[in-house]
């Protein structure tokens, strides 16, 4: 399995904002878009040019993927999969990539990041409607419950307490106490938290 191997907080400082790939780091004083908010290399901070119209679509495809931790091949995959879908593919696209079980895990809030709801999932630490899933990019399908199979590991104790006010994503019913959500329907593109064009990247592919 391709993993993006990239510094985290580089990834961040390209894209010229918060991708939130480290966590809780990332909404502390540590976060390298508070402490070196420009992009990385020798002449970061003398960078002024503005983009092409190429260079803005190219700059929002490496955004999400970056946000979704996938590599270019699997990133391109999950949308021609979509154009060979009805409706709008932008949305659709989307959509698929919100399905993806880290995703999932990550937006239920048991993982910190979707780097850690990837490395849980490898280690089998999650099972859906029962049975045990190890693959990230396993998607997820309305009506699915996704829950975790030893709820004595470290990394979920005083969860319930510490998601006091997390905004869960309307499409997922989350049970903390059972430390378990449930998928209450495809994920539309009102429903996803994620400040990105589709649009241009649907261009950025149609070259």
């Amino acid at each position: 399995m391709g993993r993006n191997l990239d510094p985290k907080c580089k990834q961040c400082r390209r894209e010229g904002r918060k991708l939130f790939l480290k966590g809780e780091r990332c909404f502390g004083p540590k976060c390298a878009m508070v402490r070196r908010a420009y992009p990385p290399g020798q002449h970061g901070q003398d960078r002024k040019r503005g983009l092409s119209e190429y260079g803005i679509q190219l700059r929002e495809k490496q955004k999400v993927r970056r946000i979704y931790g996938l590599m270019e091949k699997q990133f391109k995959k999950y949308f021609y999969e979509a154009s060979r879908l009805k409706g709008d593919t932008g949305n659709i696209f989307l959509s698929l990539l919100e399905r993806r079980l880290d995703n999932v895990v990550y937006r239920l809030g048991f993982a910190s990041s979707r780097n850690l709801a990837r490395q849980l999932i490898n280690h089998g630490h999650f099972l859906v409607n029962g049975k045990k899933v190890d693959i990230p990019s396993y998607l997820v399908k309305e009506g699915d419950v996704i829950a975790v199979k030893n709820k004595k590991l470290a990394v979920f104790d005083n969860l319930e307490n510490s998601l006091k006010n997390y905004q869960f994503p309307s499409w997922l019913l989350p049970d903390l106490k059972k430390l378990e959500g449930k998928v209450l329907s495809v994920p539309t593109r009102r429903e996803i938290d994620l400040a990105a064009d589709t649009q241009l990247i649907v261009e950025y592919y149609s070259r």
